[in-house]
């Protein structure tokens, strides 16, 4: 088996381009990279409360052990970076402020404002 030789990759020594995809991973600016990250927790947070569903309450994605999870991960992320977001910062925590009321709403007995998911790091929401 050959390999062909890239730019990145002169020697052919990785034929599955991890030198190229970490180079160009190193050129992102942090505060993509964490907003990249923030929107991929928003997803899978939305997926798991049902949100992507016409009714949550019937959605085959519905896991609410799940979703807390990802939400209070989402919510420790915004808090420890909110300072390097800039104008993202808004947007970012009106998102994560929206999930943490959709799981107060899909949970049969709410958590008390405080203890809900994330609310440790952000305070509570209502």
């Amino acid at each position: 088996m050959t390999s062909s030789s890239t730019p990145a990759d002169p020697a052919g020594t990785d034929p599955t381009g991890i030198e190229q995809e970490v180079r160009e991973l190193a050129e992102v600016p942090a505060v993509e990279v964490i907003s990249r990250a923030a929107v991929m927790l928003m997803s899978s947070a939305a997926e798991k409360l049902g949100l992507s569903e016409p009714d949550p309450a019937e959605s085959p994605y519905l896991d609410l052990d799940e979703a807390r999870r990802v939400i209070t991960a989402l919510a420790g992320l915004v808090t420890a970076s909110v300072e390097y977001l800039g104008p993202h910062a808004g947007p970012i925590r009106d998102g994560l402020q929206a999930l943490q009321r959709a799981f107060r709403e899909a949970s049969a007995h709410p958590d008390e404002p405080g203890l809900g998911p994330g609310e440790k790091y952000t305070g509570p929401v209502h």
